[in-house]
C-alpha cells in the first residue's frame, strides 16, 4: 500500500540536510537483484544558486560489493519546485513536491525511466524508478530516512 502523500512548499528546504538511504535494485529481465545502502546529503554547492544531491556508499550486486555514488545538481524555482540535472548539466527532471507526491519521466536513448517521487513524513521519503526499454526492465525502490542533526 502506497503511503499518504505529506505536502512540502519548498522541495529543497524539505530535502536540506543527510539522509540514509537503502535502494533494492532489480534487473526483471535477467532475474537479478541487488542493494544500495548508504548516505545522501542535499546541500548548496557554494555558488549560492545551485543545489548537490550527493550519494555514497555500498552497492552489491552480482555477489559483489563495491563503493558507489552519485552526484545530481538542483536549481530552485521561485515556486518551491527544482529542475534536476546530471553534475555535467544535462537535464534530467523537474521536480515538484508540494503535493507530496510528484512523477517524473526522463528518456534516454531508447530507454524510459519513470520515477514517483513520494513524502511520507518530514523525515522519510521515497523514490522508485521504473526503467523500459528494448533491454531494460528494471525497478529500483529506494528509502530514504533524515539522520539526527
Amino acid at each position: 500500500m502506497d503511503p499518504v502523500p505529506h505536502p512540502v512548499a519548498d522541495a529543497l528546504s524539505y530535502l536540506a540536510g543527510e539522509w540514509t538511504v537503502r535502494r533494492e535494485l532489480r534487473d526483471r529481465a535477467a532475474g537479478h537483484s541487488g542493494w544500495f545502502t548508504g548516505r545522501a546529503e542535499f546541500r548548496r554547492d557554494g555558488t549560492g544558486t545551485e543545489w548537490l544531491h550527493v550519494e555514497e556508499g555500498v552497492l552489491e550486486w552480482g555477489g559483489t560489493r563495491r563503493q558507489a555514488g552519485r552526484t545530481l545538481r538542483l536549481t530552485p524555482n521561485p515556486d518551491g519546485t527544482a529542475e534536476v540535472a546530471f553534475l555535467d548539466g544535462r537535464p534530467f527532471h523537474h521536480l515538484d513536491l508540494t503535493g507530496g507526491r510528484w512523477i517524473a519521466r526522463h528518456p534516454c536513448a531508447a530507454d524510459l525511466y519513470e520515477g514517483t517521487f513520494t513524502v511520507v513524513s518530514d523525515d522519510e521519503w521515497r523514490l522508485r524508478w521504473v526503467v523500459h526499454g528494448p533491454a531494460k526492465d528494471q525497478l529500483l525502490s529506494s528509502v530514504y530516512r533524515r539522520t539526527a542533526p
